[in-house]
Protein backbone atom coordinates (compact mmCIF):
# COMPACT_ATOMS: atom_id res chain seq x y z
CA UNK A 1 0.00 0.00 0.00
CA UNK A 2 1.11 3.78 -0.54
CA UNK A 3 0.94 6.02 2.27
CA UNK A 4 -2.47 8.06 1.31
CA UNK A 5 -3.73 4.16 1.21
CA UNK A 6 -2.39 3.77 4.46
CA UNK A 7 -4.18 7.04 5.58
CA UNK A 8 -7.69 6.27 4.28
CA UNK A 9 -7.44 2.94 5.79
CA UNK A 10 -6.70 4.54 8.93
CA UNK A 11 -7.93 7.58 9.68
CA UNK A 12 -4.65 9.03 10.09
CA UNK A 13 -3.36 12.56 9.40
CA UNK A 14 -0.72 12.64 6.71
CA UNK A 15 1.95 13.59 8.79
CA UNK A 16 1.04 10.95 11.63
CA UNK A 17 1.59 8.37 8.72
CA UNK A 18 5.22 9.89 7.41
CA UNK A 19 6.18 10.00 11.12
CA UNK A 20 5.02 5.93 11.44
CA UNK A 21 6.09 4.63 8.30
CA UNK A 22 9.29 6.68 8.61
CA UNK A 23 9.64 4.99 12.04
CA UNK A 24 8.97 1.63 10.94
CA UNK A 25 11.41 1.95 7.76
CA UNK A 26 14.27 3.18 9.94
CA UNK A 27 14.03 -0.27 12.17
CA UNK A 28 13.56 -2.26 9.45
CA UNK A 29 10.08 -3.68 9.67
CA UNK A 30 8.62 -2.34 6.28
CA UNK A 31 10.72 -1.23 3.26
CA UNK A 32 9.76 0.38 0.16
CA UNK A 33 8.61 -1.69 -2.84
CA UNK A 34 9.79 -0.40 -6.02
CA UNK A 35 9.32 -3.83 -7.94
CA UNK A 36 5.99 -2.72 -9.61
CA UNK A 37 5.50 1.18 -8.87
CA UNK A 38 2.23 2.45 -8.61
CA UNK A 39 0.41 5.23 -10.30
CA UNK A 40 0.96 8.67 -9.24
CA UNK A 41 -3.00 9.48 -7.99
CA UNK A 42 -2.89 12.30 -10.57
CA UNK A 43 -0.47 11.36 -13.47
CA UNK A 44 -0.75 15.44 -15.17
CA UNK A 45 -0.01 16.51 -11.52
CA UNK A 46 3.43 17.86 -9.94
CA UNK A 47 5.40 15.83 -7.37
CA UNK A 48 7.00 12.36 -6.78
CA UNK A 49 5.00 9.08 -7.83
CA UNK A 50 3.27 7.27 -5.05
CA UNK A 51 5.31 4.52 -3.68
CA UNK A 52 4.25 1.41 -2.36
CA UNK A 53 5.38 -0.05 1.18
CA UNK A 54 5.69 -3.70 2.39
CA UNK A 55 6.32 -5.67 5.07
CA UNK A 56 10.04 -6.16 5.23
CA UNK A 57 10.78 -9.93 4.64
CA UNK A 58 14.24 -10.16 6.20
CA UNK A 59 13.09 -8.66 9.50
CA UNK A 60 12.68 -12.06 10.76
CA UNK A 61 11.12 -15.91 10.30
CA UNK A 62 9.14 -18.15 11.80
CA UNK A 63 9.24 -22.10 11.85
CA UNK A 64 6.55 -23.69 12.17
CA UNK A 65 6.65 -27.49 13.28
CA UNK A 66 3.54 -30.39 13.09
CA UNK A 67 4.42 -33.58 14.49
CA UNK A 68 2.21 -36.71 13.47
CA UNK A 69 2.47 -39.98 13.93
CA UNK A 70 6.03 -41.51 12.72
CA UNK A 71 6.50 -37.74 10.39
CA UNK A 72 7.79 -34.12 11.12
CA UNK A 73 6.66 -31.51 8.92
CA UNK A 74 9.03 -28.22 8.94
CA UNK A 75 7.79 -24.66 7.13
CA UNK A 76 10.15 -21.53 7.63
CA UNK A 77 8.46 -18.17 6.95
CA UNK A 78 9.57 -14.63 6.61
CA UNK A 79 8.24 -11.57 7.86
CA UNK A 80 5.93 -11.19 5.03
CA UNK A 81 4.17 -14.34 5.36
CA UNK A 82 5.97 -15.85 2.73
CA UNK A 83 6.88 -19.52 2.99
CA UNK A 84 10.77 -19.64 2.23
CA UNK A 85 10.96 -23.79 2.52
CA UNK A 86 9.08 -26.87 3.25
CA UNK A 87 9.74 -30.56 4.28
CA UNK A 88 8.09 -33.97 5.48
CA UNK A 89 10.55 -35.88 7.40
CA UNK A 90 9.66 -39.59 8.73
CA UNK A 91 10.78 -39.60 11.91
CA UNK A 92 10.09 -42.50 14.49
CA UNK A 93 7.72 -41.23 17.09
CA UNK A 94 6.68 -44.14 18.67
CA UNK A 95 10.00 -46.32 18.90
CA UNK A 96 11.43 -43.08 20.71
CA UNK A 97 11.81 -42.40 24.24
CA UNK A 98 10.20 -38.98 25.32
CA UNK A 99 13.75 -38.65 26.86
CA UNK A 100 15.11 -38.65 23.67
CA UNK A 101 12.72 -37.04 21.37
CA UNK A 102 13.49 -33.55 22.11
CA UNK A 103 17.20 -33.79 21.21
CA UNK A 104 16.20 -35.58 18.32
CA UNK A 105 13.44 -33.03 16.66
CA UNK A 106 16.15 -29.95 17.21
CA UNK A 107 18.96 -32.50 15.38
CA UNK A 108 16.20 -32.35 12.49
CA UNK A 109 15.03 -29.21 12.83
CA UNK A 110 18.67 -28.09 12.51
CA UNK A 111 19.44 -30.19 9.37
CA UNK A 112 16.61 -28.79 7.77
CA UNK A 113 17.54 -25.30 8.25
CA UNK A 114 20.68 -25.89 7.26
CA UNK A 115 19.94 -27.57 3.94
CA UNK A 116 18.30 -24.28 3.10
CA UNK A 117 20.25 -21.13 2.25
CA UNK A 118 21.87 -19.63 4.25
CA UNK A 119 20.84 -16.31 4.62
CA UNK A 120 17.54 -16.66 5.40
CA UNK A 121 16.07 -14.22 7.96
CA UNK A 122 17.08 -14.23 12.15
CA UNK A 123 15.21 -17.03 13.58
CA UNK A 124 12.45 -15.56 16.04
CA UNK A 125 10.30 -18.44 16.67
CA UNK A 126 9.55 -21.76 16.91
CA UNK A 127 6.13 -23.11 17.26
CA UNK A 128 5.06 -26.73 17.62
CA UNK A 129 1.69 -28.51 16.89
CA UNK A 130 1.40 -32.14 17.80
CA UNK A 131 -2.15 -34.55 18.33
CA UNK A 132 -3.61 -35.48 21.33
CA UNK A 133 -3.05 -33.48 24.75
CA UNK A 134 -0.84 -30.67 25.12
CA UNK A 135 0.41 -28.78 28.30
CA UNK A 136 1.48 -25.62 26.42
CA UNK A 137 2.59 -24.11 29.87
CA UNK A 138 5.00 -26.60 30.13
CA UNK A 139 5.63 -26.92 26.71
CA UNK A 140 4.91 -31.17 26.64
CA UNK A 141 2.88 -33.68 25.36
CA UNK A 142 0.90 -35.32 27.74
CA UNK A 143 -0.91 -38.07 25.12
CA UNK A 144 -0.19 -38.13 21.79
CA UNK A 145 -1.23 -40.96 19.64
CA UNK A 146 2.35 -39.83 17.69
CA UNK A 147 4.23 -40.99 20.85
CA UNK A 148 4.26 -44.62 23.19
CA UNK A 149 5.45 -42.64 26.41
CA UNK A 150 3.29 -39.91 28.08
CA UNK A 151 5.40 -36.38 29.38
CA UNK A 152 6.97 -35.44 26.09
CA UNK A 153 9.42 -32.28 26.21
CA UNK A 154 9.37 -30.65 23.24
CA UNK A 155 9.45 -26.62 24.43
CA UNK A 156 12.61 -26.79 26.61
CA UNK A 157 15.16 -28.84 24.22
CA UNK A 158 14.01 -26.38 21.61
CA UNK A 159 14.56 -23.54 23.18
CA UNK A 160 18.53 -24.70 24.51
CA UNK A 161 19.18 -25.67 21.00
CA UNK A 162 18.09 -21.93 19.25
CA UNK A 163 17.60 -19.56 22.33
CA UNK A 164 14.14 -18.31 20.22
CA UNK A 165 10.88 -18.67 21.62
CA UNK A 166 9.00 -21.93 21.29
CA UNK A 167 5.31 -22.42 21.70
CA UNK A 168 3.67 -26.03 21.98
CA UNK A 169 0.19 -25.96 20.38
CA UNK A 170 -2.75 -29.03 19.66
CA UNK A 171 -3.11 -28.93 16.26
CA UNK A 172 -6.85 -28.03 15.99
CA UNK A 173 -6.24 -24.84 17.66
CA UNK A 174 -4.41 -24.29 14.57
CA UNK A 175 -6.66 -24.65 12.47
CA UNK A 176 -8.84 -21.76 14.73
CA UNK A 177 -6.26 -19.32 14.25
CA UNK A 178 -5.93 -20.34 10.56
CA UNK A 179 -9.70 -19.09 9.99
CA UNK A 180 -9.51 -16.10 11.89
CA UNK A 181 -6.52 -14.91 10.22
CA UNK A 182 -8.02 -15.06 6.64
CA UNK A 183 -11.62 -13.36 7.73
CA UNK A 184 -11.16 -12.21 11.20
CA UNK A 185 -14.90 -10.57 10.60
CA UNK A 186 -16.33 -13.71 10.30
CA UNK A 187 -14.21 -15.90 12.35
CA UNK A 188 -14.07 -13.48 15.00
CA UNK A 189 -15.95 -13.08 17.93
CA UNK A 190 -17.08 -17.04 19.62
CA UNK A 191 -16.64 -19.69 17.07
CA UNK A 192 -15.50 -22.84 16.94
CA UNK A 193 -13.94 -25.17 14.82
CA UNK A 194 -13.88 -29.55 14.73
CA UNK A 195 -11.57 -31.13 12.48
CA UNK A 196 -12.59 -34.97 11.34
CA UNK A 197 -9.95 -37.07 10.72
CA UNK A 198 -8.62 -40.20 11.91
CA UNK A 199 -9.60 -38.68 15.06
CA UNK A 200 -11.39 -35.61 15.74
CA UNK A 201 -10.14 -32.20 17.69
CA UNK A 202 -11.62 -28.86 18.36
CA UNK A 203 -10.56 -25.23 18.23
CA UNK A 204 -12.04 -22.79 20.12
CA UNK A 205 -12.41 -19.03 20.00
CA UNK A 206 -13.86 -16.85 22.83
CA UNK A 207 -14.70 -13.52 23.08
CA UNK A 208 -12.17 -12.78 19.55
CA UNK A 209 -8.92 -14.95 21.90
CA UNK A 210 -7.97 -18.62 21.11
CA UNK A 211 -9.25 -20.39 23.86
CA UNK A 212 -7.01 -23.33 25.61
CA UNK A 213 -7.90 -23.37 28.77
CA UNK A 214 -5.07 -23.16 32.05
CA UNK A 215 -2.77 -25.88 30.13
CA UNK A 216 -3.77 -25.70 26.68
CA UNK A 217 -5.65 -28.61 26.72
CA UNK A 218 -9.11 -27.21 26.51
CA UNK A 219 -11.30 -28.34 23.60
CA UNK A 220 -10.36 -31.85 23.33
CA UNK A 221 -14.05 -32.34 21.58
CA UNK A 222 -12.98 -35.92 20.62
CA UNK A 223 -12.44 -36.96 24.06
CA UNK A 224 -15.59 -35.77 25.72
CA UNK A 225 -17.63 -39.20 26.63
CA UNK A 226 -20.43 -39.54 24.17
CA UNK A 227 -22.30 -43.24 25.77
CA UNK A 228 -20.80 -43.81 28.85
CA UNK A 229 -18.68 -47.74 28.95
CA UNK A 230 -19.20 -47.25 24.90
CA UNK A 231 -16.81 -47.80 22.32
CA UNK A 232 -13.20 -48.18 22.76
CA UNK A 233 -11.49 -44.94 21.94
CA UNK A 234 -7.93 -45.52 20.36
CA UNK A 235 -6.95 -43.26 23.92
CA UNK A 236 -7.78 -46.62 26.08
CA UNK A 237 -11.03 -44.69 27.31
CA UNK A 238 -14.26 -46.36 26.19
CA UNK A 239 -17.08 -44.38 25.13
CA UNK A 240 -15.62 -41.60 23.56
CA UNK A 241 -17.00 -39.47 20.90
CA UNK A 242 -14.21 -39.95 18.55
CA UNK A 243 -15.03 -44.04 19.01
CA UNK A 244 -17.96 -43.11 17.10
CA UNK A 245 -16.56 -40.04 14.70
CA UNK A 246 -12.96 -40.58 14.06
CA UNK A 247 -12.60 -42.40 10.48
CA UNK A 248 -11.13 -45.24 12.37
CA UNK A 249 -14.92 -45.90 14.16
CA UNK A 250 -17.00 -45.62 10.86
CA UNK A 251 -14.17 -48.20 9.33
CA UNK A 252 -14.80 -50.58 12.88
CA UNK A 253 -18.46 -50.06 12.28
CA UNK A 254 -19.17 -50.40 8.87
CA UNK A 255 -16.96 -54.07 8.57
CA UNK A 256 -19.13 -55.02 11.63
CA UNK A 257 -16.02 -54.91 14.14
CA UNK A 258 -16.76 -55.27 17.85
CA UNK A 259 -16.60 -52.57 19.77
CA UNK A 260 -13.80 -52.95 22.08
CA UNK A 261 -11.71 -53.96 19.05
CA UNK A 262 -8.56 -52.65 19.00
CA UNK A 263 -8.05 -49.08 16.94
CA UNK A 264 -4.90 -49.40 17.01
CA UNK A 265 -4.92 -53.10 15.20
CA UNK A 266 -7.32 -51.06 12.03
CA UNK A 267 -5.63 -50.59 8.82
CA UNK A 268 -6.56 -46.54 8.07
CA UNK A 269 -4.88 -45.22 5.33
CA UNK A 270 -5.82 -42.34 2.53
CA UNK A 271 -7.95 -44.51 0.86
CA UNK A 272 -10.28 -45.55 3.79
CA UNK A 273 -12.83 -42.66 3.89
CA UNK A 274 -13.12 -42.41 -0.11
CA UNK A 275 -13.75 -46.33 -0.03
CA UNK A 276 -15.92 -46.15 2.99
CA UNK A 277 -18.06 -43.25 0.93
CA UNK A 278 -18.34 -45.55 -2.08
CA UNK A 279 -19.48 -48.38 0.10
CA UNK A 280 -22.37 -46.23 1.50
CA UNK A 281 -23.40 -44.55 -2.18
CA UNK A 282 -23.55 -48.18 -3.66
CA UNK A 283 -26.52 -49.10 -0.78
CA UNK A 284 -24.11 -51.22 1.73
CA UNK A 285 -26.19 -51.28 4.25
CA UNK A 286 -23.61 -50.70 6.97
CA UNK A 287 -21.46 -48.25 5.46
CA UNK A 288 -24.36 -46.35 5.48
CA UNK A 289 -25.84 -46.97 9.54
CA UNK A 290 -22.05 -46.41 10.60
CA UNK A 291 -21.97 -42.82 8.91
CA UNK A 292 -25.11 -41.98 10.38
CA UNK A 293 -24.47 -43.25 13.84
CA UNK A 294 -21.37 -40.86 13.42
CA UNK A 295 -23.25 -38.20 12.26
CA UNK A 296 -25.61 -38.44 15.43
CA UNK A 297 -22.59 -38.30 17.74
CA UNK A 298 -21.06 -35.07 15.50
CA UNK A 299 -24.84 -33.53 16.43
CA UNK A 300 -25.09 -34.49 20.16
CA UNK A 301 -21.15 -33.26 20.03
CA UNK A 302 -22.18 -30.20 18.61
CA UNK A 303 -25.37 -29.57 21.23
CA UNK A 304 -23.27 -29.82 23.82
CA UNK A 305 -20.89 -27.17 22.59
CA UNK A 306 -23.11 -24.80 21.86
CA UNK A 307 -25.16 -24.61 25.56
CA UNK A 308 -21.64 -24.50 26.76
CA UNK A 309 -20.11 -21.70 24.59
CA UNK A 310 -22.60 -19.85 22.32
CA UNK A 311 -20.68 -19.73 19.47
CA UNK A 312 -22.20 -17.95 16.12
CA UNK A 313 -20.80 -20.44 13.97
CA UNK A 314 -18.86 -23.75 13.72
CA UNK A 315 -17.05 -24.49 10.98
CA UNK A 316 -15.95 -28.19 10.34
CA UNK A 317 -13.39 -29.44 8.49
CA UNK A 318 -10.76 -32.16 7.35
CA UNK A 319 -10.72 -35.38 5.37
CA UNK A 320 -14.20 -35.97 6.80
CA UNK A 321 -15.80 -33.57 5.10
CA UNK A 322 -15.67 -36.23 1.90
CA UNK A 323 -18.16 -37.72 3.49
CA UNK A 324 -20.31 -35.23 5.34
CA UNK A 325 -23.08 -35.83 2.77
CA UNK A 326 -23.69 -38.84 4.94
CA UNK A 327 -23.69 -37.46 8.25
CA UNK A 328 -25.67 -34.47 7.80
CA UNK A 329 -29.12 -35.47 8.17
CA UNK A 330 -28.79 -37.46 11.16
CA UNK A 331 -26.71 -34.45 12.61
CA UNK A 332 -29.34 -31.96 12.09
CA UNK A 333 -31.81 -34.54 13.62
CA UNK A 334 -29.84 -35.29 16.29
CA UNK A 335 -29.08 -31.45 17.30
CA UNK A 336 -32.81 -31.23 17.22
CA UNK A 337 -33.53 -33.85 19.82
CA UNK A 338 -30.93 -32.58 22.24
CA UNK A 339 -31.02 -29.04 21.79
CA UNK A 340 -33.57 -26.76 22.60
CA UNK A 341 -34.74 -24.38 19.43
CA UNK A 342 -33.72 -20.87 21.19
CA UNK A 343 -30.12 -22.11 21.40
CA UNK A 344 -30.18 -23.69 18.02
CA UNK A 345 -31.38 -20.26 16.53
CA UNK A 346 -28.53 -18.51 14.40
CA UNK A 347 -26.03 -20.65 14.90
CA UNK A 348 -24.47 -21.22 12.13
CA UNK A 349 -22.76 -24.63 11.04
CA UNK A 350 -20.34 -24.51 8.19
CA UNK A 351 -18.66 -27.28 6.19
CA UNK A 352 -15.24 -25.62 5.22
CA UNK A 353 -13.77 -28.28 2.55
CA UNK A 354 -10.58 -26.11 2.12
CA UNK A 355 -7.55 -28.50 0.60
CA UNK A 356 -5.56 -25.86 2.44
CA UNK A 357 -3.21 -26.33 5.05
CA UNK A 358 -5.48 -24.61 7.48
CA UNK A 359 -2.94 -25.97 10.90
CA UNK A 360 0.26 -24.68 9.06
CA UNK A 361 -1.39 -21.49 8.03
CA UNK A 362 -2.55 -21.23 11.69
CA UNK A 363 0.84 -21.84 12.88
CA UNK A 364 2.10 -19.17 10.74
CA UNK A 365 -0.23 -16.28 11.45
CA UNK A 366 -0.04 -16.79 15.07
CA UNK A 367 3.86 -16.38 15.26
CA UNK A 368 3.47 -13.17 12.86
CA UNK A 369 1.12 -12.04 14.94
CA UNK A 370 2.74 -12.54 18.25
CA UNK A 371 6.19 -10.74 16.37
CA UNK A 372 3.78 -7.48 15.32
CA UNK A 373 1.88 -7.81 18.91
CA UNK A 374 4.76 -8.65 21.54
CA UNK A 375 8.22 -8.84 19.80
CA UNK A 376 8.38 -5.69 17.55
CA UNK A 377 6.18 -3.72 19.81
CA UNK A 378 8.08 -3.52 22.74
CA UNK A 379 10.60 -0.84 22.59
CA UNK A 380 13.77 -2.50 23.03
CA UNK A 381 12.50 -5.14 20.65
CA UNK A 382 15.78 -6.93 20.21
CA UNK A 383 15.25 -9.33 16.57
CA UNK A 384 16.20 -6.10 14.29
CA UNK A 385 19.92 -7.18 14.90
CA UNK A 386 21.74 -10.33 14.54
CA UNK A 387 25.17 -11.68 16.42
CA UNK A 388 26.95 -14.19 14.91
CA UNK A 389 24.73 -17.65 14.78
CA UNK A 390 23.27 -19.66 16.45
CA UNK A 391 23.62 -23.39 16.81
CA UNK A 392 25.84 -25.11 13.94
CA UNK A 393 25.87 -21.39 11.92
CA UNK A 394 21.73 -20.76 12.61
CA UNK A 395 20.96 -17.02 12.90
CA UNK A 396 19.27 -16.37 16.23
CA UNK A 397 17.68 -12.99 17.85
CA UNK A 398 19.80 -11.22 20.62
Amino acid sequence: MARIELGQATGLSPSTVTTITAALLSEGLIEEWNEAPLEPVAPAHRGRPRTALSLAPRAASVLAVKLSLGKVEMILADYSGRRLAQANVVLDTLGTSAAEFGPLLAETITTFLMRNEPGYPPLAEIVVTAQGFVDARAGTVVWSPAFSEPGVAIAAPLKRAFRVPCRLSNDANMIAEALHGSNPLRYGGTFAVVFIDFGVGMGLYADGQLFTGETGSAAEFGHTNHVPGGRLCRCGKRGCLEAYLGIYSILRAANGLPDDFDPWKLEVGPDTLPELVDRAQAGDRKALDAFAEAGRALGYGLARLIALFDPRLVAITGTGMLAFGLLETAMHQALKEALVEDLRKGIAIEPHSSTEDLIGAGMLAGALRRLDREFFATPRAPGRKTRGSGKKGIPVRV
